[in-house]
Order: C-alpha cells, then sequence, then structure tokens
C-alpha cells in the first residue's frame, strides 16, 4: 500500500507515516492494546456508577503508524483524534475504507481549516471566535467556490484551559460559556460539547477540580437555552494518566494513545 504524505516530505521525514505496522503480531499488540483500554474504561465507569458504554475510547494516533492505526480500526475502534494536520491529511486516504470518525485534537490554525476538515468530522479545540467563523464559512460555502460545504454542518467543541497552565491552548474558563453560545450560533457548526487537557500534576485533587469545572461549563451552557446548546453535552477529558478521575467527573469521551499502541516513534 502507498502512503500518502505532504508534498515534499521523504519517508525519513514522516515515520508515523509508514503503512506498516510491524506485522501480524504488532496488529496482535495493538488488539491486545485496545481490549486493555476499554476494559480499563468499563471498570471506571463501575466504580463511578456510571453506566457501562456512556464513555466512548477516542484513539490519539499522533505519530503513530497508519498500519496501527488500521489495526485499531479493524479490531473495533470508531473514534480516531490527531494533533497534527499534516498526518490527518497523510493518514486519511489510507484510512478512508475503513469505517472511522476522525477527529482533531490539536491546535488548529485557520490556514489549516481546509485541509483538516476535507477529513475530521469534528474540531475539538475550538478555542476563539476566528477560529469558529472560519470553520463556519467553509461549513456553508458553495463547493463550486472550491470551498467544502457540509450540508449537515460541522461539529466543533469549545477547548478550555481549566488547568490555567499557560502553556496549555483553550479558551479561559470565565469566557468559555459565552464563546460557547457565539458558536452554536454560527451557521454549519453543530456544538458537541466541551474539550479539555488536565493539569500536569499528581495532585488527584486538582485534577477531577479542572474536570469539575468543564463539566459545570457544560452544564451552563446546556441549561442556557441558547440556540444550538441543547446537544452540547460532550466532555472530551482524561487521557492514559488520569482516566478514572475524567469518568468520575462526568467525561464521555477519553483520548488514548500509547496505552493502546505503545511508544510513540521518535
Amino acid at each position: 500500500m502507498t502512503t500518502a504524505r505532504p508534498r515534499g516530505a521523504e519517508p525519513a521525514d514522516v515515520p508515523w507515516a509508514a503503512a506498516s505496522a510491524g506485522g501480524a503480531g504488532a496488529a496482535a499488540t495493538v488488539k491486545d492494546g485496545l481490549a486493555r483500554a476499554n476494559e480499563r474504561i468499563a471498570r471506571a465507569c463501575a466504580a463511578a456508577g456510571r453506566q457501562a458504554g456512556s464513555v466512548q475510547l477516542l484513539l490519539a494516533t499522533k505519530q503513530q503508524p497508519v498500519g496501527a492505526v488500521r489495526a485499531a480500526i479493524l479490531a473495533g475502534a470508531r473514534l480516531i483524534g490527531e494533533n497534527r494536520v499534516q498526518e490527518l491529511v497523510a493518514k486519511g486516504p489510507e484510512l478512508a475504507d475503513l469505517p472511522h470518525e476522525a477527529h482533531v485534537i490539536g491546535h488548529l490554525q485557520t490556514n489549516k481549516v481546509n485541509a483538516a476538515l476535507r477529513w475530521a468530522a469534528c474540531v475539538e479545540t475550538v478555542d476563539s471566535q476566528k477560529l469558529a467563523e472560519r470553520l463556519a464559512d467553509r461549513a456553508v460555502a458553495s463547493p463550486a467556490s472550491g470551498a467544502l460545504g457540509r450540508p449537515h454542518g460541522i461539529g466543533v467543541m469549545i477547548q478550555v484551559n481549566t488547568s490555567g497552565e499557560p502553556t496549555k491552548s483553550g479558551a479561559a474558563p470565565v469566557a468559555a460559556a459565552d464563546l460557547a453560545c457565539r458558536v452554536a450560533a454560527l451557521p454549519g457548526l453543530v456544538l458537541q460539547g466541551f474539550m479539555t487537557v488536565g493539569p500536569n500534576s499528581d495532585d488527584a485533587v486538582a485534577v477531577g477540580r479542572a474536570y469539575a469545572a468543564l463539566r459545570d461549563i457544560r452544564d451552563q451552557v446546556v441549561d442556557s437555552g441558547a440556540p444550538g446548546t441543547a446537544g452540547a453535552v460532550e466532555l472530551s477529558m482524561g487521557m492514559s494518566r488520569d482516566l478514572e478521575i475524567a469518568i468520575a467527573e462526568g467525561a464521555t469521551i477519553v483520548r488514548l494513545g500509547t496505552a493502546v499502541f505503545g511508544p510513540r516513534n521518535p
């Protein structure tokens, strides 16, 4: 299988684009990792008193070879997330024959919106009115103009920096609800919920507080009655180090990568 890759990039430059996942043994490893991740999510749901199946697993596929991603989808994964548009575009053609949904889970520059929307069903990292308006423009523009019309709209989530860490992207918590209501009103966008990256901390109380803050923002927006907000129920939060805390605080999507695939390529 020939791997699509960005123009000018050589295979050595993009090791994550390699089609091979290392053969049947590597595919079995991915399948086992996926099973373990799903079991862990199920245990966390049970511990939190939540219904089985109420939390989706999103596979974070940053720097993972496309063969490994294919193996995961063939093993039952249906939701994947890419941090980098370059990787999303390179892997997209290689995954197009498999049933899955791709999300953008990294910072999205406005000049890369068109490229991202060729493969992504949802952008989880909307953190500004400018980006939201750019997405809306591409959703409603006529395909005849070279744009990507989306008759059913583009799924979006509002990314919130609930930890306040300066290295993290996201709207400030005090501004997030207002931004969400404005984004929900834009034609062509479907506000699906909210996303955050938890604090880089071993303090379980601090991590839980950050996730509870996102849940509170979600509830405030959904309860507001503002147009387009009734369905904004998703909470994309929690990774391998803290998914149990996230699920206890109401996560509906957890994002796991190395827990399923193993270490990333250097």
